[in-house]
C-alpha cells in the first residue's frame, strides 16, 4: 500500500491512519519516496527533515494522540509541507531569500504549532519566491520550481511549491499565503485547488504588522473536500493575531456537503474590464459557470463589483506593507535582495501621506461596494488568472495581447482586486487549454462565507469531474 498511498485523497489516508490500518510511519516513507522519485525534475520541496517526521511518527505510534474538542481537522499522523516562509522549529526556513539561506528558527509560527496540534507531520518546506515576492517561484536559494503538467512552464506563485508538490503527487495537504493571489494563481496555474481565506479565518504570525488584512494564511489540496478538511485544522482564534476569530461551529468539513437550495451568481471575466483575460482562460471560466446554472443556479453575466481605482490603491498599500516589513532590510543587505523586492521597498518608503490615505480610502469605498453587492448575490466568478502558465524562466508576464505591465505585479490584478474587499476566494479547476493546461476559476463569497463557498465549490467540482486529474507525473 505503502507504494501507492500518495495517490489516494487526504481524507481517505486520514482514514486509514486513524483506523490504523496505515502507519504515520507508512505514510511519511510514501511521501519521501514520491518526493524522492519526482522532485528532482519540479524542484517543489528544496527541505526535508525526514529523521525528524520519522521521529514524530514512530510516538504517534507509540501513544496515539487523542483529537481535540471535537476532533475537526484531526489528521492522525498524516504528513504535510509548510510553505518556506513559515517558521518551523528546528528546521531550515529561508523565506527564499539568500540573506536567510543558512537560517534555523527556534521557535515555530502560530501556523505550524497548528498543524502539529492537529495531527499534522512537518516533513518538509516548499518552494517560495524571495519573501513571497511575485507570481513565478523562484530564488537565489533553490532555483525555480516548474509546473508539473509541463516541466518547462511556471508552477505560479508565491505558494509555487505547494501547488506542484500537490499535483505531482508529493503531498497530501499544504499551507500557502496570499497577498496579491499567491494561493490562487499557483492553484489555477497546477490544477489544484487553493483558498485565500477571510482575514482572521486562519490565524497567523506573530507578525510585525498583526493588524493588517492583505497578507492571509490558507489550505491548499488536490480537492475541494481535502481543504475543508485542512481548513478545520488550521482555522480558529489565536490571542497572539489579534484579528483571528473562532472557529465556526458546523466543521467545514460537514458544511462542504450543505449545498444551498437556491443560489444566485454573478459572473464577470474581466471584473468589469479592469483587466486583459486570455480567451481561452475567460471561454474556460464561462464554460463552468453555465454548467453551475445547468445546476439550477441563476448565473446572471457581466455583474461585479466596482473595482476602479482597484490597481492604483492595491500597488501602493501593498508597497507600504513592504516598506514596513522588509524596509530595514534595504540598507544592510540592498545587493542581495532580488530586484523587485528593492522596487516595493522603495515604492512604499516614497509614499505621501496623500497617497496613502487615497489608497484606504479606495479599499474602504471598495469594500463596501463589495458588500453591497453581495446583498443581491451569493458568489461571484471569475477567472482566477488572466493567462495560462507561462515559460518558467519568465519573471512575469509582462505584456498580454496588446496590452503591456508596467509592474511585476499588475497582470496579477484579477486576484489582488479581490484580495482589497477582505472576501474569501477559492480557485477552482474548471476545465484546460487548447495545450492541456489547466484553468481555474475564482470564486468570491461575502466575508466570512466560507461554508458556502465551499459547499458550491465542491457541488461544482463534483459537476466538472476534474477532481481526480491529479496527482499527475511530471511531463516534458
Amino acid at each position: 500500500m505503502t507504494e501507492e498511498v500518495w495517490r489516494l485523497d487526504a481524507r481517505t489516508v486520514v482514514g486509514l491512519l486513524a483506523r490504523r490500518e496505515l502507519s504515520p510511519l507508512d505514510a511519511v516513507e510514501a511521501a519521501l519516496g514520491r518526493i524522492g522519485a519526482v522532485d528532482g525534475r519540479v524542484n517543489a520541496v528544496p527541505t526535508l527533515d525526514a529523521e525528524r517526521a520519522r521521529a514524530r511518527a514512530r510516538r504517534f505510534m507509540m501513544e496515539p494522540p487523542q483529537p481535540h474538542g471535537d476532533g475537526r481537522g484531526w489528521l492522525a499522523g498524516l504528513p504535510v509541507l509548510v510553505k518556506d516562509l513559515v517558521d518551523v522549529a528546528g528546521l531550515r526556513t529561508t523565506y527564499g531569500s539568500p540573506i536567510y539561506g543558512e537560517h534555523v528558527p527556534k521557535d515555530s509560527a502560530i501556523e505550524a504549532l497548528r498543524l502539529e496540534r492537529q495531527g499534522a507531520i512537518i516533513l518538509g518546506k516548499t518552494n517560495t519566491p524571495e519573501f513571497g515576492a511575485g507570481g513565478n517561484t523562484f530564488n537565489e536559494v533553490f532555483g525555480p520550481t516548474r509546473n508539473p503538467w509541463r516541466l518547462d512552464l511556471t508552477a505560479g506563485g508565491s505558494s509555487g511549491g505547494a501547488a506542484a508538490a500537490l499535483a505531482s503527487g508529493m503531498a497530501w495537504l499544504c499551507d500557502g499565503s496570499d497577498v496579491a493571489g499567491s494561493l490562487r494563481t499557483p492553484a489555477a496555474f497546477c490544477g489544484v485547488v487553493g483558498l485565500r481565506p477571510s482575514p482572521g479565518r486562519v490565524p497567523q504570525g506573530p507578525s510585525p504588522l498583526p493588524f493588517s488584512p492583505l497578507a492571509v494564511e490558507g489550505p491548499m489540496a488536490r480537492n475541494v473536500r481535502d481543504l475543508a478538511l485542512l481548513l478545520d485544522a488550521m482555522a480558529g482564534f489565536d490571542p497572539l493575531d489579534p484579528l483571528s476569530f473562532d472557529a465556526p461551529a458546523e466543521p467545514f468539513e460537514a458544511a462542504v456537503e450543505r449545498v444551498p437550495p437556491t443560489l444566485k451568481v454573478a459572473f464577470s471575466a474581466d471584473l468589469g474590464g479592469i483587466t486583459p483575460v486570455d480567451g481561452e482562460v475567460a471561454g474556460a471560466c464561462e464554460r463552468a459557470a453555465a454548467r453551475l446554472a445547468e445546476m439550477g443556479a441563476e448565473v446572471v453575466e457581466d455583474r461585479c463589483p466596482d473595482f476602479a481605482g482597484a490597481g492604483e490603491a492595491f500597488l501602493a498599500l501593498r508597497a507600504a506593507h513592504y516598506a514596513a516589513t522588509k524596509g530595514p532590510l534595504l540598507e544592510g543587505h540592498r545587493a542581495r535582495l532580488k530586484p523587485e523586492v528593492v522596487w516595493n521597498i522603495e515604492r512604499g518608503l516614497a509614499l505621501t501621506p496623500d497617497e496613502l490615505g487615497a489608497a484606504e480610502r479606495a479599499r474602504g469605498r471598495i469594500v463596501a461596494d463589495a458588500c453591497r453587492f453581495f446583498r443581491d448575490f451569493d458568489l461571484l466568478l471569475c477567472p482566477a488568472t488572466i493567462a495560462p502558465p507561462f515559460a518558467v524562466e519568465r519573471r512575469w508576464l509582462e505584456a498580454l495581447g496588446e496590452h503591456r505591465f508596467d509592474t511585476y505585479v499588475d497582470w496579477l490584478l484579477i486576484a489582488s482586486a479581490i484580495t482589497l474587499t477582505g472576501c474569501p476566494a477559492l480557485s477552482l479547476p474548471c476545465g484546460f487549454t487548447r495545450d492541456g493546461l489547466p484553468v481555474g476559476l475564482q470564486m468570491v463569497a461575502p466575508p466570512r462565507g466560507e461554508a458556502r463557498l465551499l459547499a458550491v465549490a465542491a457541488a461544482l467540482e463534483d459537476a466538472l469531474g476534474l477532481a481526480g486529474r491529479v496527482p499527475v507525473e511530471p511531463a516534458a
